[in-house]
């Protein structure tokens, strides 16, 4: 079979997405039904739980029957906007530039009020096990991705808006957000304002935003505030280098793509702070070769657990062509002092990935579906999940190609 045209996939994606001004579904959305804001159980931390699982995991998608309707994330606006500039710095058009400045702005108008600084967060309530977030709390994952685009955007675009606003993202991070200080060298940054859980991809996303932030405003003590962050995550690495969800009994598991995330933010520390380098170097080497090896197929098979092949999805394979990108990255800026084990076929993992999911997950129309099951495929479109974080993987593959 004939190598995909990557070029052609991620064009009719944007076409896709584009057509539908970026606004979708998402697995989470299911308290969005104005059927269950009708319902007595709608207070009911069990129920919106429940609810929330029974959508997320329904092969069938009977959002329309629940009124649960289309609508833009912030998360999702984040990520289609790395990916156009990706296209920018690659094609050098105008059309590419426009469609990141347009994204840009839009993700600037969703930014919440009330708050410390820049912030954004998600367009549904959430029920977690560990608290309840009512649509429109502030939360540490969308604005790490708002920041991340921001950031790239200051230097791509020459604007100094875009890196001001990231550097109010900071300040919701430093002043909104709960700390655990275990000991007087590191920090782990809660998910909310609402909570103090310790989960470690979210933290380190904060400590990512005030690395590449300080890096450019030459603020050393946001580097520093990001190295505590890092120190916390690495410390407690596993043995046999893979990183549990978070710092509770019950969040023991890993997955690919918090561990995708988890890898991808500390490479960006590493590459924005001096002294981190060679505090984290061995972490970050011993955390890819557990992904790498158990994580992955040896045709691309991205695997959502580590110790079964199902489901497969779409926003793992995304996030790891961006993880893998990133290290390749990280390899090339080393030099010759590259960081000990990563390797340097990240970009043929990537290929094959990208491969993989182009076979396996992409409808005819150009988008891609949820997840691959044991028994079924489930064909349900959802923007920020899967379309964005696949966009975002093949306009960085497709960018780091072209100048290897």
């Amino acid at each position: 079979m004939n190598a995909p045209d990557l070029d052609q996939v991620l064009a009719d994606l944007f076409a896709w997405c584009r057509a539908r001004d970026f606004a979708g579904h998402d697995p989470f959305d299911g308290l969005n039904s104005r059927l269950f804001q009708t319902l007595p159980l709608k207070t009911s931390r069990s129920a919106r739980l429940l609810w929330t699982q029974l959508f997320k995991r329904s092969p069938i998608n009977f959002r329309g029957l629940a009124k649960v309707s289309p609508e833009r994330n912030a998360k999702g606006v984040a990520l289609f906007a790395l990916a156009a500039l990706a296209n920018y710095r690659r094609l050098k058009t105008k059309e590419a530039e426009n469609e990141a400045r347009v994204l840009l702005d839009d993700l600037q108008t969703m930014r919440l009020p009330g708050f410390s600084g820049a912030v954004w967060g998600y367009n549904f309530d959430w029920q977690g096990r560990a608290f309840f977030a009512p649509r429109g709390t502030p939360t540490i994952v969308p604005t790490a991705f708002a920041a991340r685009v921001l950031v790239e955007a200051s230097e791509v675009l020459e604007n100094e808006d875009y890196l001001a606003t990231a550097r109010a993202a900071c300040d919701f991070i430093l002043t909104d957000l709960n700390r655990s200080e275990e000991t007087h060298d590191e920090v782990c940054f809660s998910y909310s304002p609402l909570d103090h859980t310790r989960i470690f991809n979210a933290s380190l996303l904060a400590g990512e935003t005030l690395a590449t932030v300080g890096k450019l405003t030459k603020e050393p003590s946001l580097c520093e505030w990001a190295t505590r962050a890092a120190r916390y995550v690495v410390r407690r690495q596993r043995p046999d280098g893979s990183w549990s969800y978070g710092g509770d009994d019950y969040q023991s598991w890993a997955d690919n793509f918090h561990t995708a995330f988890i890898l991808t933010s500390l490479s960006r520390i590493i590459e924005s702070c001096e002294s981190a380098r060679d505090e984290f170097s061995d972490a970050l080497s011993r955390g890819y070769d557990f992904w790498c090896e158990r994580f992955f197929l040896s045709n691309g098979w991205p695997k959502y657990f580590p110790d079964r092949f199902y489901p497969a999805d779409a926003h793992s394979a995304g996030a790891a062509i961006v993880a893998l990108v990133e290290l390749n990255g990280v390899r090339t800026a080393c030099g010759s002092g590259r960081i000990p084990g990563l390797e340097p076929e990240t970009l043929e993992l990537a290929q094959r990935i990208a491969e993989w999911s182009i076979a396996n997950l992409r409808s005819a129309d150009g988008y891609f579906y949820y997840q691959r099951r044991r028994f079924c495929t489930v064909r349900i479109p959802y923007m920020r999940w899967s379309e964005a974080w696949l966009a975002y993987g093949l306009a960085r593959l497709l960018e780091r190609s072209s100048v290897q």
